[in-house]
């Protein structure tokens, strides 16, 4: 056997493994209780975040064990899969694989923001996904902008004017996992610096104006722009925004 096929044996190994210890702590009343918050526990165990961080933290970086994980198909094991994967590691045929196979808006949300706004290429696919039509695909395009707004501090701020468009383009979308993404969005680069906070004030603005012309899409335009405006437009991020000076 080679090396990478040896190492991709020894990960699908491991991987096995932790499933077993994630269906050990995994109970019946956790899985009803994320149902009741829309998670589709169709594979889930039923164990918390809390647990799986936990164990992330104990195992550190592992791309091969990443990919074994994600193969499990079991909920938790695929949220410990964007917690413990290499995004150096991590290319554009693996985000696909992945987006595609979003069943639920919380795997979608932790792991574009655990490790594809971390990639390489995390620009590129949230411009792409934010045009995609299945329901999660969109999603994970607007949910790894919100999180690039907040984890990338160096970036300029154009990238994220450009991300701006991409709401008022599809922030007549009526799906509630992609509007309430659309707004999020939205809130998180509004709260980046004063001039982003003036322009998606602007966006959110020019969106509440215009969707009347949206025809079906007017009540989702309508909702996405309050949402943004009263987090926006509040003392607690105008004050946030002059303690940074920016």
């Amino acid at each position: 056997m080679d090396a990478g096929g040896g190492a991709h044996a020894a990960a699908t190994v491991r991987a096995a493994a932790l499933v077993a210890r994630i269906e050990a702590l995994g109970s019946e009343a956790d899985r009803a209780g994320m149902a009741r918050y829309g998670i589709n526990v169709e594979r889930a165990a039923g164990v918390s975040m809390y647990e799986l961080r936990r164990i992330a933290k104990e195992l550190g970086r592992d791309h091969e064990l990443a990919l074994a994980l994600w193969a499990t198909g079991l909920h938790e094991a695929r949220h410990l899969a964007g917690m413990v994967d290499d995004p150096a590691l991590v290319g554009e045929a693996q985000m696909e694989d992945w987006v595609r196979t979003f069943d639920s808006w919380d795997l979608c949300d932790q792991t574009t923001s655990n490790l594809f706004d971390r990639t390489p290429l995390a620009y590129v696919k949230a411009r792409e996904w934010c045009g995609r039509e299945p329901e999660f695909e969109k999603r994970a395009g607007f949910a790894t902008i919100a999180a690039l707004a907040v984890r990338d501090k160096s970036a300029g701020d154009k990238a994220f004017l450009e991300f701006l468009e991409l709401v008022r383009r599809e922030a007549g979308d009526g799906r509630d996992y992609v509007k309430k993404a659309v707004s999020w969005a939205l809130r998180n680069v509004g709260k980046r610096d004063r001039a982003l906070n003036a322009a998606a004030v602007a966006c959110a603005e020019d969106i509440l104006a215009g969707a009347e012309a949206r025809g079906e899409g007017a009540r989702s335009a309508r909702w996405v722009a309050r949402d943004a405006l009263r987090e926006l437009g509040s003392e607690k991020v105008r004050r946030r925004l002059e303690a940074r000076g920016r």
